[in-house]
């Protein structure tokens, strides 16, 4: 039986991992190449690190800091924020990433997933969508979760993985930060639509809530979170301890 991910994730704003609630408020917590290097010692899956400011100031993602951090990890890295060509792929790669996750970028041009994917093969490319309920619809949300596109999720989901996307990364903006377990509703149906691994991602906020969404969807291959292992409300190994507890199959 496949084992199921703990990944964490570093938003990181100006060369900092910041966190905030519903994508506002963000705060100051560490250095990203320090807390890098304290998960991949301690029971970490992977790592996601997201320069969440890159697409809506314009720019291109924080490639020393990147760098740095990438040498400091031995777990697999996925690293996302202003990717918008095959070259900041390229960029992202040749700075010591193993995955590319794409979400702005991909809907000014949706055909960049097809291209990368085929550069670089499926396993490389991470669809990261960004959604929020809007009038009952679930909608894809751009720019950090500052710009409503207009899309339903769950159709763009399908459309991404079709041209060939091996991953999604499923960010709740609902239930972001917020602390009161994942959006399993949400998740649900992202499972139902791809036959490629799906990430949860938004709203952990205890052991339990883990627990939750490994057993009422067992489709879903990794739970992410941030604030709650940052501050150290939550450690991997008590996670772990109580996934396998409960049967869940992780790697210890």
């Amino acid at each position: 039986m496949i084992t199921k991910r703990i990944i964490p994730c570093l938003d990181v704003r100006d060369g900092r991992v910041v966190k905030g609630i519903n994508f506002e408020g963000l705060k100051d917590v560490s250095s990203p190449v320090e807390l890098a290097k304290y998960y991949s010692a301690n029971g970490a899956d992977e790592l996601v690190f997201y320069d969440i400011t890159a697409s809506s100031d314009g720019r291109k993602i924080f490639t020393e800091i990147l760098t740095e951090t990438a040498k400091n990890v031995f777990i697999p890295m996925t690293v996302g924020g202003g990717i918008n060509t095959i070259d900041d792929f390229d960029r992202v790669l040749n700075c010591g990433a193993d995955k590319v996750s794409v979400n702005s970028g991909a809907i000014r041009n949706p055909d960049l997933i097809g291209e990368a994917a085929k550069l670089y093969g499926d396993q490389c490319v991470v669809l990261s969508v960004d959604i929020k309920r809007v009038d009952g619809v679930f909608r894809v949300f751009a720019k950090g979760g500052r710009e409503d596109t207009g899309l339903e999720a769950i159709e763009w989901i399908k459309r991404c993985v079709g041209n060939g996307a091996g991953e999604v990364v499923v960010n709740s903006i609902d239930t972001d930060g917020v602390k009161g377990g994942f959006d399993i509703e949400m998740l649900d149906k992202v499972c139902n639509a791809v036959s490629v691994p799906v990430i949860a991602s938004g709203g952990a906020g205890k052991i339990s809530d883990f627990i939750t969404l490994f057993n009422t969807l067992p489709k879903v291959d990794a739970g992410l979170a941030a604030s709650i292992f940052h501050f150290g409300e939550v450690k991997i190994s008590d996670l772990k301890n109580e996934m396998k507890k409960n049967n869940i199959p992780t790697r210890m």
